[in-house]
């Protein structure tokens, strides 16, 4: 994180003695990253934080992934997936490779504790609110927040009883945070970045749980084990640092625009190991006279471009069957752009309200069998020209040179 938080009870110098009313002395936790050389957090236990109890192995069958052949372009519509379960035990792995795993949830529990040891996870809450507990505090979530869990946070997801939450789920294999180029040398945000130290929500107060023989689930990269620890994890009187879980609300993503149309990077949000994510928000469009307000056509060459569509008007992506809760990839090797048509429709109009998040990796995704279930076996062939009639031509029909000839115009 690129500023310092101190939130409840801490002594004056890190590493000294602070103990209770009562004489007890607290213990220090020290959490960090890259090995003690990058952000840190200290936090101050009531009870030894590694006293455990039980280890207990779970059982989980293997989620199988199959590579994207032959190559094309997928559609998946998250909303034909079925609500339940909860945001850690139930989520719809839908895309993966070595750097990251993109899932959905469609969740109407709370979760047990979790803590994932394998790197940090960024949730986008598409519908729904929850409270999302930590050893840092808790916070509160709901449409529109990202929501940025750092590597090895106890925590465990809290449900309104009234609404169910739909959210995709990124879990990188390393840490997740704001690009590079909007920070400065010391990590204070730049007067460029589109958002700033002051959109960030973080935990306010600690939670203070009691509890004895408390489970959690901890994921690291030999599988997931239930660890029974004998006081609760959410013992903390106080903690201070730079690493803690954190919120973020699209809404407070300012747009960059130009004359001309800009190109994805400045869209950027976070960045992960070898992908970054991106905000598309509703914004003005491009205002030189003769300008295409749409993308062109493009091949990203290094990377595979994932869009999760959430609110707004998708108007690069009329005709296609593309709404609410769908999910594109357009995988390296394919050219994409706006199906047929938008262009042309797109012409003087000076603004969007779409609204999309973008993950772009760079090594290729393969699909997990929640997209196999979910996927429109059509949307490959949507960039075809349309009959007189405005209905598609027959994938089958691609190879007669009349109809090869004309597709996409």
């Amino acid at each position: 994180m690129p500023y310092y938080r101190s939130v409840g009870e801490i002594p004056r110098k890190r590493h000294t003695q602070m103990r209770s009313t009562h004489g007890t002395l607290y213990t220090e936790e020290g959490m960090g990253v890259e090995g003690f050389g990058s952000d840190w957090s200290l936090l101050y236990h009531r009870r030894l934080p590694t006293a455990i109890t039980a280890a207990v192995a779970v059982d989980c069958p293997p989620e199988r992934t199959v590579p994207n052949h032959p190559l094309t372009p997928r559609h998946l519509r998250t909303h034909d997936l079925e609500v339940g379960g909860d945001p850690v035990s139930s989520r719809h792995l839908l895309m993966a490779n070595a750097d990251v795993r993109l899932s959905v949830v469609a969740a109407n529990h709370s979760s047990p504790l979790y803590r994932n040891a394998v790197g940090d996870e960024v949730f986008y809450i598409e519908e729904g609110s929850a409270s999302v507990e930590t050893t840092f505090g808790s916070l509160d979530v709901g449409r529109g927040d990202y929501v940025v869990i750092p590597t090895s946070t106890t925590h465990r997801w809290v449900l309104r009883e009234d609404e169910p939450l739909r959210a995709l789920v990124i879990e990188a294999t390393g840490h997740v945070g704001p690009a590079d180029r909007y920070l400065t040398q010391r990590g204070q945000f730049t007067e460029q970045a589109p958002f700033c130290e002051r959109d960030l929500r973080s935990p306010r107060e600690v939670l203070l749980v009691e509890g004895r023989d408390v489970d959690v689930l901890v994921k690291n990269r030999n599988g997931l084990t239930k660890l029974t620890y004998q006081s609760h994890p959410f013992d903390v009187v106080g903690w201070d640092g730079c690493l803690y879980p954190y919120a973020f609300n699209v809404a407070d993503f300012e747009p960059i625009t130009g004359r001309l149309h800009q190109p994805p990077p400045v869209h950027q949000t976070f960045q992960g190991p070898n992908f970054v994510i991106c905000s598309f928000v509703p914004r003005k469009l491009d205002y030189h006279p003769l300008s295409i307000p749409l993308p062109y056509n493009h091949s990203n060459v290094d990377s595979d471009e994932v869009l999760f569509y959430v609110g707004g008007d998708y108007t690069s992506r009329a005709g296609s069957g593309i709404g609410q809760g769908s999910i594109s990839l357009h995988p390296s090797g394919f050219v994409h752009g706006p199906q047929p048509g938008a262009v042309e429709a797109s012409l003087g109009k000076d603004s969007t309200d779409e609204l999309a998040i973008m993950v772009d990796t760079f090594r290729p995704l393969e699909l997990g069998s929640a997209a196999l279930d979910i996927a429109d076996d059509q949307y490959a062939w949507s960039w075809l020209a349309t009959r007189n009639d405005g209905s598609p031509v027959p994938a089958a029909a691609t190879t007669d040179p009349v109809t090869a000839g004309t597709g996409g115009q």
